[in-house]
């Protein structure tokens, strides 16, 4: 543990909020950049909307959303007009603070009307979605799905998804919304850290039972059931495979800003939670994508009034311990290097007064071996300073694991399975953004920024040839002013310029203009492509001059 950072470099840095914990220069990172502010409620219904309107077929697992303040016209209007068209629509809505977590400030309304106009609303803008009245029960109980996603690697994509995951109960019977019950937080918000001050929540030391669960254990019992529970596995793979399709063309922009493209530096790799709900007809809804997903393997428990002691829990040991355990193992630096080193373990969170032993490498075989057996159980907590030195920890741990003085028991099999590329035949035509946004940064010109200036717009509408008479370089210009300047007046970003998703804006727009009888996705594939090959006749041009 190094709270205050390190200056000696290590093989990874395993920070506990953002990739900016520490200054790093090299090895690798448990964080990407940009990730946290990527999957904010506001910045993930935003992807997931511009997939939506390329895609929608593809992208039908996202509920309908509005961003608040700034839609809030246009919610009410489109609530109207539904319920004029379909008088018997009586929808529910759930609205979610952008920076929220852990439930804090979701709630539930019927109209539009009950949004809590507050001048919080302003300062805290929030997201507003369809609720999903119809969830799929189990026990009278409405729950959600944990599942830990591994993002080993962003160029070229590769993404992991665990076995296993974590079900997560109400703790009151559950009944569709009705202005009565609307409030009752225990009955329709499935976060833990609510339902954990019911007293309806069940500790369990059964995977099978309790308020949590592992998610084996609901597809066993939906499998007894006859449910085609190989179809659910296969779209929820689709699901995550397509949510961080989605993700990646923002974060490609951040990683950019952070670690210049053939330039020495960290690389990067990610453990995220999804959280998915089921229908009644198993359909899987994703609910959203935490950057920092918990990895406790134990709760707290009153052991007298006023007193509290931390106490296993058996169904978090079972999934976090092997993720973890997992993702060292896949991103493990010692299958790159021909000689052993030190492997540290960076967190900001101490557990307090105890520090967790990961895998520390040593040169000796008989060490590595017991390094191994450490990574496999990462629940041991040895005190800060009973241990002078490596010797003492391997003494330790010998006692608390029971392990054998020479090498034995080979690792379990991995837990986490690989779905991209495995699959990326599938969905490699949804990757279309990522092109949109290489040519973005392709125009960003100053290092470490993440916005288009208005001379970089400029140099791409020419370099790419996209004006003529029927539009301007003048009429370029007021494209980029109008954009930017509404784009600029949503965000609290200093800097100025042209984000991403302006640019997403702007480029769409450019598309309807020259293709004005194609499907989208198809107007602006063919405008990606128009661009993209008339910069690289620009670029064998320069080639060849320079050859001259």
């Amino acid at each position: 543990q190094f709270p205050l950072g390190r200056r000696l470099p290590c093989d990874i840095y395993w920070h506990g909020v953002s990739f900016h914990d520490n200054n790093i220069f090299s090895g690798q990172v448990n964080k990407f950049p940009g990730m946290t502010e990527t999957v904010r409620k506001i910045t993930l219904s935003r992807a997931m909307r511009t997939m939506q309107n390329l895609f929608p077929e593809e992208y039908n697992f996202y509920p309908r959303s509005w961003i608040l303040p700034e839609e809030l016209s246009l919610f009410v209007e489109e609530v109207r007009t539904m319920k004029d068209s379909d008088p018997s629509w009586k929808p529910t809505f759930i609205v979610k603070p952008d920076g929220g977590c852990q439930g804090d400030g979701i709630y539930l309304i019927k109209d539009p009307g009950d949004i809590r106009l507050t001048g919080s609303i302003q300062s805290r803008p929030a997201v507003v979605q369809e609720y999903i009245c119809k969830p799929l029960l189990m026990d009278e109980l409405k729950f959600d799905i944990r599942l830990y996603v591994l993002l080993k690697s962003l160029e070229p994509l590769e993404i992991y998804i665990a076995k296993d995951g974590l079900s997560r109960f109400c703790t009151e019977p559950y009944q569709e919304p009705t202005l009565k019950n609307l409030h009752q937080v225990f009955m329709h918000l499935t976060n833990y850290s609510l339902n954990i001050h019911s007293g309806n929540f069940i500790h369990s030391d059964s995977v099978n039972t309790g308020s949590k669960r592992t998610f084996s254990s609901i597809l066993c019992r939906l499998s007894s059931k006859g449910a085609d529970v190989k179809k659910l596995w296969s779209e929820i793979i689709s699901l995550v495979i397509k949510t961080i399709i989605a993700l990646t063309p923002e974060l490609k922009v951040y990683y950019q800003s952070d670690i210049p493209a053939g330039k020495p530096g960290p690389t990067c790799f990610q453990i995220l939670g999804f959280d998915i709900l089921l229908m009644t007809d198993l359909k899987p809804v994703l609910l959203e994508v935490n950057a920092n997903p918990s990895m406790r393997i134990e709760h707290e428990r009153e052991s007298s009034p006023g007193v509290f002691e931390n106490v296993p829990s058996p169904v978090d040991e079972e999934v976090k311990v092997a993720v973890i355990r997992d993702t060292l193992r896949l991103v493990d630096p010692q299958k790159k290097k021909s000689k052993d080193t030190q492997l540290i373990w960076l967190t900001e969170h101490p557990v307090d007064e105890y520090f967790c032993v990961c895998t520390i490498s040593m040169k000796d075989k008989q060490h590595k071996h017991h390094s191994l057996k450490l990574s496999l159980k990462l629940k041991f907590y040895l005190k800060l300073g009973s241990c002078q030195s490596l010797e003492q920890v391997w003494e330790v741990s010998e006692e608390l694991l029971d392990a054998p003085k020479s090498p034995g028991a080979a690792l379990p099999s991995l837990c986490l399975k690989q779905v991209f590329p495995k699959y990326a035949n599938e969905f490699s035509h949804l990757r279309l953004m990522d092109r949109v946004a290489a040519l973005f940064i392709r125009f960003l010109g100053v290092r470490g920024t993440t916005k288009l200036g208005p001379t970089g717009f400029r140099t791409f509408i020419r370099n790419c040839r996209l004006s003529n008479s029927n539009f301007s370089m003048a009429a370029v210009d007021i494209l980029y002013i109008d954009i930017t300047r509404r784009w600029n007046s949503m965000g609290i970003e200093k800097e100025s310029g042209m984000c991403l998703q302006a640019f997403v804006e702007a480029f769409f727009c450019l598309a309807r203009k020259k293709y004005k009888s194609l499907p989208l996705h198809e107007k602006v594939l063919a405008l990606t492509c128009v661009c993209e090959r008339r910069l690289a006749g620009l670029h064998r041009k320069r080639l060849v001059w320079g050859c001259g």
